[in-house]
């Protein structure tokens, strides 16, 4: 009887044990996350390498930011200035970056078309060869905001080289409004041409 009592309370301790080794409750399915590239004429407007970076998500360039993880959200809410890196900036040239919403405030409707989000000018190309955008804030980064049932919004990048000497600046009318700025009147004031690179990438708001 003792040896039979041993060996029902050997077998009662290995059943605990592999009962506790199995999980309590359904399986919690894993959150995937799938990044999505753009086509068509979205995905034409990106050009020469250059990249758009945020934490955790990396390069977004050329992407639909996903909405798993709170991504919109934190793109729009929590994360600062993203970095900006260009491989190919020269290091004795200075850039002007400009980041817009041309989808203001639909894209069907973009009568604020070119809300300005972002504009730094004199960015010294050897800063933005390791993805520091250091230069003169002429507008200080805006989050990326689109509005409830808006649709995707375009959040276009644009880097241009600036020419030597050319002092930029905004007008008191362009530094009192952010939308519907008259951007390629920018451009054209100050010389700078066709961009050298420019990327983008597309969110919408958060709980759409």
């Amino acid at each position: 009887m003792k040896l039979l009592g041993a060996v029902l309370l050997v077998a009662g301790l290995l059943s605990t044990s592999a009962r506790r080794e199995q999980p309590l409750g359904p399986a919690k399915p894993s959150q995937t996350c799938f990044f999505q590239t753009l086509s068509g004429t979205d995905r034409e407007f990106c050009r020469g390498d250059l990249e758009i970076i945020y934490p955790e998500l990396g390069d977004v360039g050329c992407t639909y930011i996903p909405k798993c993880h709170q991504y919109r959200w934190r793109i729009s809410r929590e994360w600062g200035s993203p970095r900006v890196r260009y491989p190919q900036a020269e290091e004795g040239k200075r850039y002007v970056l400009v980041l817009v919403d041309p989808d203001a405030p639909t894209r069907a409707n973009p009568r604020n078309r070119f809300w300005r989000h972002w504009l730094v000018t004199d960015v010294p190309g050897a800063e933005l060869r390791n993805g520091d955008v250091n230069g003169q804030v002429l507008t200080d980064y805006v989050r990326p905001t689109p509005p409830p049932r808006s649709g995707y919004h375009r959040y276009q990048l644009r880097l241009y080289e600036q020419p030597a000497h050319e002092a930029i600046s905004l007008s008191p009318k362009e530094r009192v409004s952010l939308g519907a700025w008259a951007m390629e009147s920018f451009v054209e004031q100050f010389r700078l041409g066709s961009p050298v690179a420019s990327t983008q990438f597309l969110t919408k708001y958060y709980e759409d």
